[in-house]
């Protein structure tokens, strides 16, 4: 059923949003450009202000990290759990690289279960550190990707492989039924790229028992694109997924199970192929007219009604997804990554646009209302002239803190920083990348990613993606007030 004028005019009055209004029109808003860069100065070492610890947001200046690793407030401190390389599988093999899209569970006795992914494409000549090929869990024996399950419990950590043979494996994300979908950004077929198998899919990785990944099956009900993340609408099972892809623009996507189905742990591979409903998002403002590129919301508060456009073959055997449609039938971003599940809705990062894209930013947060079937623009970043002297850029990863607010994990150029938002719309640096990769007369950074708190919310987990490490944060938090 088609969302209206009328039906989201209705609904404009009552939440009190158009399409565009500004501040008030809820959490996590952020001026264009403007207040990111002055977080950023009031929380970088060596700078007073008035967002420090003293009682303001945030957790005050970075401190510089002796061992050159990351930086932090002071009174935080990190672990290494994993570090490609150096840390070992329970089979013997080194922790594969790449760390990507990361989500946490309670495991045993107290324990954390992490499964992380490792964003590697293509055949496995390519890459020094693949994820290994461990018998049963083996989807594609000449892919390089995967996942890797970490079970922290106090001072011990094992960690195992979850599924091995898939292609750069992205984000994904938790269900409520406690397992990890993990997606491929890629739209290989077998016999392109190395490939045997086709890839583009989705996978489900069941991190407390290894039995039920044997035999890895993809989700085809959920389409196969340049998959970046997915979240569950736990109330009425619907999926909601995004595309990380130019050459048109990527796009929104909604899964609708079919009559009758109960998800639960192992019930997704038992999905036919075309099972339920698969659609792409269409926006339009108050007034009706037609969105074609959420790059178009240039002020904060801007609310969006949002259709739902079948998918003509979401196999994509002949054609990509977001090319069987033409730019009049759907509404299309660039680098559309991470999502999480909070607040009764999904937050979806548009991670930049530039001149793939009608205006140019570093950076989007929508947050999408199933009941409403709106989506409201919550932070957007403006462009960074230059990344290297500071500012913040390029959202990636995103998880909801139980303290208030989201936390960004930064793949942009420059300093990479791990940064918080809070609901009342400032920004501030959690943590800073002093892992370089370059030179000292030319510093390189790879990007944050995998950021997720543990299920008690006193460890923050994030990884660096190249060559792969991920820590546990923990320190002061508190709530973050508005």
């Amino acid at each position: 059923m088609s969302l209206t004028r009328r039906d989201f005019t209705a609904t404009s009055a009552i939440t009190g949003a158009g399409v565009a209004l500004v501040g008030t029109v809820g959490a996590l808003a952020t001026a264009p450009g403007a207040l990111a860069a002055e977080e950023t100065a009031a929380g970088e070492e060596g700078t007073e202000g008035t967002e420090g610890a003293g009682g303001g947001i945030g957790y005050g200046p970075l401190v510089p990290d002796p061992d050159g690793l990351l930086s932090l407030p002071r009174g935080f401190s990190y672990r290494v759990v994993t570090y490609s390389g150096r840390t070992t599988l329970e089979t013997g093999e080194t922790t594969p690289s790449n760390h990507d899209g990361t989500a946490a569970f309670p495991g045993r006795r107290g324990s954390t279960l992490l499964v992380n992914n490792h964003e590697m494409k293509g055949p496995r000549t390519g890459w020094a550190r693949p994820v290994p090929l461990t018998e049963g869990l083996v989807y594609d024996p000449a892919a390089a990707g995967g996942c890797t399950v970490v079970e922290v419990h106090r001072d011990n950590v094992a960690e195992w492989v979850g599924i091995a043979g898939t292609s750069q494996n992205c984000a994904g994300g938790s269900t409520p039924w406690h397992t990890w979908l993990t997606c491929e950004e890629t739209e290989d077929l077998a016999g392109q790229n190395g490939m045997t198998k086709d890839h583009g899919y989705v996978f489900e990785v069941d991190p407390a028992d290894t039995r039920a990944n044997r035999d890895p099956k993809p989700v085809k009900a959920f389409g196969r694109f340049a998959h970046e993340a997915v979240v569950i609408d736990p109330r009425s099972g619907h999926a909601y997924l995004t595309e990380d892809a130019d050459t048109p623009n990527g796009l929104l996507f909604r899964w609708t199970p079919p009559q009758g189905f109960r998800h639960g742990r192992g019930r997704l591979r038992t999905l036919a192929d075309t099972a339920g409903g698969f659609q792409a998002a269409k926006c339009f403002d108050s007034g009706g007219k037609f969105v074609d590129d959420l790059s178009r919301a240039t002020r904060i508060g801007t609310v969006y009604g949002v259709d739902w456009i079948d998918v003509p073959d979401r196999d994509a055997r002949t054609t990509s997804i977001r090319k069987q449609f033409t730019d009049s039938q759907v509404t299309r971003a660039r680098k559309l990554e991470g999502m999480w599940w909070g607040d009764g809705g999904a937050y979806v990062v548009s991670s930049y646009a530039r001149a793939e894209s009608p205006v140019q930013h570093d950076g989007q947060v929508w947050f999408y209302d199933p009941k409403r079937r709106t989506l409201t623009l919550k932070i957007r970043f403006g462009v960074n002239p230059d990344p290297a002297a500071g500012g913040h850029d390029a959202p990636d990863n995103i998880t909801v803190s139980p303290y208030g607010g989201v936390i960004l994990a930064e793949d942009g150029e420059g300093l990479q920083h791990l940064i918080g938002a809070t609901d009342s719309g400032r920004t501030y640096p959690i943590a800073r990348s002093e892992l370089n990769l370059g030179t000292e007369e030319a510093p390189q950074y790879s990007e944050f990613a995998g950021v997720t708190f543990s299920p008690d919310g006193k460890t923050l987990f994030a990884s660096i993606q190249t060559p792969g490490v991920m820590f546990a944060i923990t320190g002061p938090w508190k709530r973050q007030r508005r």
